[in-house]
């Protein structure tokens, strides 16, 4: 209890600039971090701490006093806030240009009889039908190519007012790239050879 009153009474001393209370608030923080009494050092707030009192610091401490010299370096750059019309301009989404007829890859993280479930990094994953050829190849957790026709699939359905989603993009299944029934395969065959 004597040590919380002994916090207070320094937080209550630390009246004056922002910078007299980042100094006390850090000495406080040293002392709570340490459990063993300031002997004097940092109360006065003009005091900076020694290189062997930093090593003391615990990994609060030295988080708080590391953050709180990086928002006082940062206060004297008046850079202007960036429009919302700026960032969108610059962001990576708008890098990549028009989706359509793109080759990207996916992983198969879903399978309901013939319908591949696939997830390519984007908004919504798409349902492609499982090719006749190779077929036993098209597991959860292939990698496969595909051709992007739409990210999302809505349109107005039976007289509606406004556009209604299926959740899902379209695409075109091109090809596998690996499968883990390729690789049980590859390892059944090597055994059977031993």
């Amino acid at each position: 209890m004597s040590h919380l009153l002994k916090v207070v009474s320094i937080l209550n001393r630390s009246v004056g600039t922002v910078r007299k209370t980042q100094r006390i608030s850090c000495a406080t923080l040293r002392f709570c971090s340490d459990s063993k009494s300031l002997s004097g050092e940092g109360t006065s707030g003009e005091s900076q701490p020694s290189q062997a009192d930093v090593r003391k610091l615990g990994g609060f401490a030295k988080a708080f006093e590391k953050h709180t010299t990086s928002l006082e370096d940062n206060d004297g750059k008046d850079e202007p806030p960036k429009t919302f019309a700026a960032l969108m301009r610059n962001s990576k989404f708008v890098d990549l240009g028009d989706p359509e007829n793109k080759i990207v890859t996916g992983k198969i993280f879903h399978v309901v009889g013939d319908d591949l479930y696939i997830d390519f990094g984007w908004k919504f994953h798409c349902v492609c039908t499982r090719p006749a050829k190779n077929a036993e190849e098209y597991v959860r957790g292939a990698r496969v190519r595909l051709r992007i026709r739409d990210l999302e699939l809505s349109t107005r359905f039976l007289g509606s007012d406004k556009d209604l989603t299926l959740l899902e993009a379209d695409c075109q299944l091109l090809g596998l790239m690996s499968s883990p029934a390729r690789q049980q395969q590859g390892q059944r065959a090597a055994e059977g050879s031993v």
